[in-house]
């Protein structure tokens, strides 16, 4: 496992955005373990999280983009970090670019855009904290796809997310990350996966923070909820 990835995954743990016991997810699943992006909330954290995702996004999909679009409102801290670090790990100026929950009718600025405006011609790339279901997608990709003014203007070259819960998505056996390349046709990718952290944390490391008793509630999730690879 790459070098970035142990470290995110401890800093995921030390910041208190991944924890392990027992959560009643929004869709209603009783899950071992919780992701909350919202939990990195000092200057210090957002740097660190801005540096990963650009190291995965390099990794991924190399310098061949124009925007980071982060659907409000996690994803536009995420995009706006992003970018900072991109600039300043790889010398690439990526412009950022969000949603607004409401369209602003007044101003230089109104619309529906928030931060830079997408225009044909341009490569956009997707920042979101997380996917189980995959959901958040079909509300992204037509408000990125309304501002062409040709058929294909803009391309969408993937989306990022910082983990994979490796989770079924909606009517189907697959995981929501590959239901998202095959449906949109574009790379869908984590910083990592839940087989990363299970395999660091657990079958690699201590065993202080996946303990026994939580790996074996984990599989019993897996068992039910696990996607078919």
């Amino acid at each position: 496992m790459e070098k970035y990835k142990e470290e995110f995954i401890n800093f995921m743990v030390e910041c208190g955005v991944l924890k392990f016991g027992s959560f009643t997810l929004k869709s209603g699943r009783q899950s071992p373990f919780f992701m909350n992006a919202g939990a990195y909330v000092s200057g210090s954290q957002l740097k660190r999280l801005g540096e990963f995702y650009a190291k995965a996004i390099h990794e991924n999909f190399g310098d061949e983009i124009d925007v980071f679009f982060g659907p409000a409102y996690k994803g536009i801290p995420l995009a706006v970090v992003t970018a900072v670090a991109y600039s300043e790990l790889f010398g690439k100026e990526i412009k950022y670019c969000s949603d607004r929950k409401e369209e602003k009718d007044h101003g230089a600025d109104k619309g529906s855009l928030l931060g830079h405006k997408i225009k044909d011609g341009e490569r956009v790339l997707i920042i979101e904290d997380v996917t189980t279901s995959g959901k958040s997608i079909e509300e992204t990709y037509p408000k990125i796809k309304a501002q062409e003014t040709e058929k294909g203007g803009i391309k969408i070259v993937g989306e990022i997310v910082s983990l994979d819960r490796m989770e079924k998505a909606p009517d189907s056996e697959k995981a929501a990350l590959e239901v998202i390349s095959q449906k949109y046709g574009f790379p869908a990718r984590a910083i990592v996966s839940m087989k990363d952290v299970i395999e660091f944390l657990y079958t690699n490391g201590d065993k202080k923070i996946i303990t026994d008793e939580i790996k074996k509630e984990i599989d019993k999730y897996y068992e039910i909820y696990g996607a078919k690879f």
